[in-house]
């Protein structure tokens, strides 16, 4: 990972475990732990307009979002400008969020990934880079 990175957090109830150990897989980042602090219920979408608030407004470099389907943190993110959040439950996909998508914010499924795929999505997410070139071109279609 890439020294110096500020990375957002967050997650519902259904991720925050997974979003504790994410926090400690970290290492050196500087991260911001914008919720939720406990497996009681919580609502996905306070903790994604925080987590994508930071990365809109320069604050953090990129965003972690963990719930149960990744897909109730991803709807929301992205209902923010410069947003491309991406939903990674497997390597496979975690490389063209980045290297086409230019993903600056990585959703993970807490109930379908284990930490060891977790570890590499992660790795993954923090060291390919956007590919420019044709994809920079799509990308800049994405904003409203």
């Amino acid at each position: 990972m890439k020294q110096g990175l500020k990375i957002a957090i967050g997650a519902d109830h259904a991720g925050f475990a997974l979003k504790e150990q994410v926090k400690e897989l970290l290492g050196d980042a500087e991260v911001k732990d914008f919720g939720t602090y406990s497996t009681e219920s919580a609502d996905y979408p306070d903790f994604s307009h925080l987590v994508a608030s930071a990365v809109e407004k320069g604050e953090a470099d990129y965003g972690i979002l963990l719930c149960g389907t990744a897909n109730g943190v991803a709807i929301t993110a992205n209902k923010h400008q410069g947003i491309r959040a991406a939903l990674c439950w497997k390597p496979e996909v975690t490389v063209p969020a980045r290297s086409h998508n230019d993903a600056n914010v990585l959703c993970i499924p807490a109930r379908f990934v284990t930490l060891e795929e977790t570890k590499e999505i992660l790795d993954i997410f923090f060291t390919t880079e956007f590919e420019g070139g044709r994809h920079a071109t799509r990308v800049g279609k994405i904003s409203c």
